[in-house]
């Protein structure tokens, strides 16, 4: 698990390095895009379902069901099209079961059952008009998402330090950072696009 949040890192800095030593003009044969999705699969869909399997984190009968769901659901959403939206956010719930499962397991300490059925709420939430942020997409206008995020990896590792101790301060940040997020998905979905559809039709009204 501590490897899966040091691929956060990796994740979220791997365009920049790639842009900064030229890789698609050295390598032009290669598309880093695609080793990126395979890699992305592996740590976020493959690597989590096993943990899933193996951890009892979900009800022992429905651990190979909810593993397969996984998978299955992951591999799916990286087929749809439009995965990115218009604003440059997630559309959907994105693959992220590595921080599914770790705030499952390590911050919310539910019981099995209560994880079994979020993990088949997450998988439908891949599916649904929802947007979340992508912060490494949006740097350049909003740096409060990336700042946040950098910030959530150092909690999430400090947990994973003290585990299985459970630190009451860096569990509350950890809940704060997963509301903040929930936020800006709220803000995102709704009221950009209304703010959005105020600004078209006073255009419209002007043109008029």
């Amino acid at each position: 698990m501590a490897w899966l949040v040091v691929c956060f890192f990796i994740d979220g800095t791997d365009g920049f390095l790639a842009r900064r030593g030229r890789v698609s003009e050295v390598l032009p044969m290669i598309d880093g895009k695609n080793i990126d999705f395979i890699t992305d699969f592996i740590t976020y869909a493959f690597v989590p379902a096993y943990f899933i399997f193996k951890s009892g984190l979900v009800e022992s009968s429905l651990a190979f069901e909810s593993a397969a769901f996984v998978i299955v659901i992951s591999a799916i959403y990286y087929g749809k099209q439009g995965m990115v939206s218009e604003k440059n956010q997630f559309s959907g719930f994105p693959v992220l079961w590595n921080l599914v499962v770790f705030y499952f397991f390590f911050v919310f300490n539910f019981d099995p059952l209560i994880n079994t059925i979020f993990i088949f709420f997450f998988g439908v939430l891949h599916f649904l008009p929802i947007e979340i942020s992508y912060p490494s997409k949006n740097i350049s206008s909003d740096k409060g998402p990336a700042i946040v995020g950098f910030s959530m990896l150092f909690v999430l590792l400090a947990i994973l330090y003290y585990y299985p101790s459970r630190i009451t301060t860096l569990i509350i940040l950890a809940y704060l950072g997963f509301g903040y997020f929930i936020f800006l998905s709220i803000k995102y979905t709704w009221f950009l696009d209304k703010k959005i559809n105020e600004k078209t039709e006073e255009r419209l009204s002007i043109n008029d």
